[in-house]
């Protein structure tokens, strides 16, 4: 159990003259003081616990087991590895790259305050690299599904027993995709950096495929919701367009190999790539957020003025989140959190979070704020707006409860996960088929496998939270909600 004391409210700094009181109520009457540490391990922990393939002798969510050893075989290939997205036993490759990418960018940003948990950080980035790698060996050709999702979606049962259909999906030259080629360019090419000085054979591994699965992606343009529509929508369907992704790759191949080639696809792509389009969105369907905030810090450093406007945005996106001042498409609900139309809150949750954090240490180093209609917003205050978020999730919020699994005194008991809610292996040697599940899912009893470090997908617009397996919108985990968690986890380790 984490370790927690509490203080009054009493004792926090003003935030700001102008922002200090719509802030501070927002937050809930007592704070407490989180072992952000111990929150951070399970973060990380938690991918185990979505680990597809043969695991590791060192796996450590011992009551998983191997699962899908065959994935890619009826496509003649090897696709096994990587991870499961969330509660389910499909692999989607758009949400991978997307967790993987934001993985890697916790561990640039924020490694050196990881501590002990860094290795396992990288160990986390690696499990989803080395499946990448298998996806793309194809010349012109991702791999970027396996599993048929109504075929799953029709079962409640163990990745270790599933004998749904196991289809492969690809995208190639007559059926591109450049939104999710882009983004798993994104994901080789900043995880690149992460192994940069830790592994140089297999950090150039990544960035040499990362240039060519972009190239695919610019030169094959389109889609992959349209080209694999059945497959990939309602579920992971790109709503978005894949203009983003391309930015959002040339970005980090900008960052990782530092050609000027990327600097020069960007400036004179930013128009026509639509780069200041829906600036207050950040996640796996949209990058326009992170691409603003990536690209500032080079020009805060006083590297790329020839970048300035994407510095512009990301002010205009920090603005659009302040309250008192949000854009309307966020809004906070009456415990202080974040929250955005649509499913899976968390996710936003986080992933704005982790770009208020990574946006402020930019903005110390500068010495710069940013300008919100006549006022200020000072890299502090965009820390204290993320620490509150992180907080929330902890455990300060109306309900008095986490939304991090095993992490506090209380957190949700029947999350939305086949593998948790079922009997492990050990406890039921023999298979569980794919309708002799449903009693597990519609059982009023606690998950019988703690699924240690998840974060669900979080309460409603009013706090309100129902501890149940049907309600998935709230209490699904997912790897892209925690992904972003991780960087910020280990910042407030060091900085609480």
């Amino acid at each position: 159990m984490a370790r927690k004391s509490c203080r009054s409210p009493s004792n926090l700094q003003a935030f700001s003259v102008t922002f200090s009181l719509t802030i501070l109520s927002l937050i809930s009457p007592s704070v407490c003081r989180h072992d952000y540490s111990d929150a951070l391990r399970k973060s990380i922990l938690f991918f185990e616990g979505q680990r597809s393939g043969k695991l590791p002798p060192d796996q450590r969510v011992t009551w998983r087991r191997d699962s899908a050893l065959r994935d890619g075989a009826t496509a003649g290939v090897d696709l096994t590895g990587g991870y499961y997205d969330a509660g389910d036993n499909v692999k989607f490759g758009f949400p991978m790259a997307f967790t993987t990418t934001l993985l890697s960018w916790s561990v640039i940003d924020f490694g050196k305050t990881m501590g002990a948990e860094q290795g396992n950080a990288i160990k986390a980035v690696k499990w989803g690299t080395d499946y990448l790698l298998k996806a793309t060996a194809k010349p012109d050709a991702v791999y970027v599904q396996v599993g048929d999702p109504f075929s799953d979606h029709n079962c409640w049962e163990r990745p270790e027993d599933m004998d749904t259909l196991r289809t492969a999906y690809k995208i190639d030259r007559t059926h591109p995709g450049s939104d999710v080629a882009g983004e798993t360019a994104a994901a080789l090419a900043a995880a690149s950096i992460v192994f940069r000085s830790r592994d140089p054979g297999y950090s150039r591994l990544l960035l040499d495929r990362a240039v060519k699965v972009f190239e695919f992606a610019d030169r094959h343009r389109g889609a992959y919701s349209s080209s694999l529509h059945s497959a990939v929508c309602p579920f992971y369907c790109d709503v978005n367009g894949y203009q983003d992704e391309l930015l959002w790759a040339a970005a980090w191949l900008h960052k990782a190999s530092r050609r000027r080639e990327y600097r020069e696809y960007i400036v004179k792509n930013e128009v026509v790539l639509r780069a200041g389009d829906t600036i207050n969105e950040f996640g796996w369907d949209n990058k326009h957020a992170g691409i603003n905030v990536l690209l500032s810090k080079e020009v805060l450093m006083g590297k790329s003025d020839d970048l300035r406007s994407f510095q512009n945005n990301a002010d205009g996106f920090i603005c659009s989140l302040l309250p008192g001042l949000a854009h309307p498409q966020v809004q906070y609900s009456p415990g202080g959190l974040i929250f955005k139309a649509g499913g899976s809150n968390m996710q936003h949750v986080t992933s704005l979070s982790f770009l208020l954090l990574a946006y402020s240490n930019y903005l110390s180093h500068a010495n710069h704020a940013v300008p919100c209609g006549g006022q200020t917003a000072s890299p502090a205050l965009l820390k204290r707006l993320a620490k509150q978020q992180v907080d929330y999730i902890l455990g300060d919020n109306p309900l008095r409860m986490s939304y991090m699994v095993g992490y506090g005194a209380r957190y949700p008991q029947r999350i939305h996960h086949r593998a948790s809610s079922l009997p492990s292996v050990k406890t039921h040697p023999a298979r569980i088929g794919c309708k002799a599940g449903s009693r597990y899912y519609l059982s009023p009893n606690p998950n019988p496998n703690l699924l240690v470090g998840a974060v669900v997908g979080g309460p409603n617009s009013s706090d309100a939270f129902p501890d149940s397996r049907p309600f998935f919108q709230e209490s699904e985990p997912t790897t892209y909600i925690n992904a972003p968690l991780v960087g910020l986890l280990a910042y407030f380790s060091a900085h609480p």
